[in-house]
């Protein structure tokens, strides 16, 4: 059993109403993964814009597994003294994770938001020696296109991310750094500049499982004949891409 858990901001948590790409991920690892495996975490709800609070269970499609590690705000700066925990208690064998911007834009700058990621993934591995993580670059959001500093913030932490993700990669507990979703653009693939709308969370969960598949062989590429690629609830299997990866 490969236990998955999403570990994310405001783009993971997502708000009430949507899918949100945990539950592409799902239909997707559904389809492609040739074993068994959960995705697991300590939090279940979604953002409730009404009440400003992570309190709503409105999936567009409530019929997955909603656990995950996420929270509306809430950046490395906090998921470093969470993680821990939340790997050993629910047994995390992948981490998925996607955070950074909100951090550089309200809480650290890029070397001290680097310097948090060290922190997680020492945390993460203390109580998981064998766990295995891929981190997702910050996707520049629409601030970025006004606010240069702002910008040049989220480029060398992006750097410095893949530098960390070099210097800490470890056969034991592999890391993996996957590309910035291709042709991603806040216009078409955000609702608000930020967020990310169905086409934003294809193509989050697009650059999650390439990373997986091309460097691990764990479920396949995320295309267009993928059921997750799409808003279908049905679950399509890819016999040609069916590929087991329990090896520790």
């Amino acid at each position: 059993m490969l236990r998955f858990m999403p570990v994310g901001d405001s783009m993971t948590i997502g708000s009430a109403g949507e899918h949100t790409w945990r539950y592409r991920m799902w239909q997707h690892l559904r389809a492609t993964y040739g074993g068994p495996f959960a995705v697991v975490g300590p939090r279940e709800t979604l953002y409730d814009k009404a009440t400003d609070t992570p309190t709503s269970y409105e999936y567009a499609d409530p019929d997955f597994p909603h656990f995950h590690l996420a929270g509306w705000g809430e950046g490395w700066l906090h998921m470093a003294p969470l993680i821990g925990e939340a790997v050993r208690a629910h047994r995390a064998d992948v981490l998925l994770v996607s955070l950074g911007l909100i951090d550089l834009g309200f809480y650290t700058n890029a070397t001290q938001t680097a310097d948090n990621m060290r922190s997680f993934v020492a945390e993460a591995r203390t109580a998981k020696p064998s766990v295995r993580m891929v981190f997702l670059p910050v996707i520049p959001n629409v601030r970025a296109r006004t606010d240069a500093p702002f910008a040049t913030e989220v480029a060398l932490f992006n750097e410095l991310q893949a530098k960390a993700v070099a210097d800490l990669d470890d056969r034991r507990s592999p890391l993996l750094l996957a590309s910035l979703p291709e042709s991603y653009d806040v216009d078409h693939d955000t609702y608000d500049g930020t967020h990310p709308n169905a086409a934003g969370e294809h193509k989050i969960t697009g650059a999650f499982a390439g990373a997986m598949h091309q460097a691990w062989g764990v479920g396949g590429e995320y295309g267009e004949d993928d059921p997750a690629g799409s808003d279908s609830t049905q679950h399509r299997p890819h016999h040609s891409s069916l590929r087991r990866s329990a090896r520790r």
